[in-house]
């Protein structure tokens, strides 16, 4: 994980390994902010959806020091946004996924995917 400051506020940029460790020791609430399309046909199991065409950060639960909200989508550069709109709504500190789904994916990490002969969701990679 590296930081970024932002106006005083800080962006955390997270692994794909820091996001796995936490959502396995339940200390984050992993958010995808991809459309519900792309959440349809595979996600990282434990994300909530909250996609970014309807993003209100009044709405998103609460973050404690205990456990941490971490957004994520397809590449990286969505999460980026609704994050820094967190920050701008007056919360302090947040997280995103650097690198998003796709680096999820690449670093063959577990996730919900389709079977395309069934339609039915299936357990891909981990």
């Amino acid at each position: 994980m590296h930081t970024e400051d932002i106006g005083g506020k800080t962006l955390e940029h997270w692994t794909v390994d820091d996001v796995e460790q936490a959502l396995r020791d339940g200390k984050i609430i992993l958010i995808d902010v991809r459309t519900p399309q792309e959440y349809m046909f595979e996600y990282i199991h434990g994300a909530l959806l909250a996609p970014m065409a309807g993003f209100d950060p009044a709405f998103m639960p609460p973050q404690t020091d205990e456990r941490q909200i971490v957004f994520h989508c397809g590449s990286g550069v969505r999460s980026r946004k609704v994050a820094e709109q967190y920050l701008a709504a007056g919360h302090d500190r947040i997280a995103h996924l650097d690198g998003g789904f796709a680096a999820w994916k690449v670093a063959a990490k577990p996730y919900m995917g389709t079977d395309p002969a069934t339609g039915a969701p299936r357990k891909v990679g981990g």
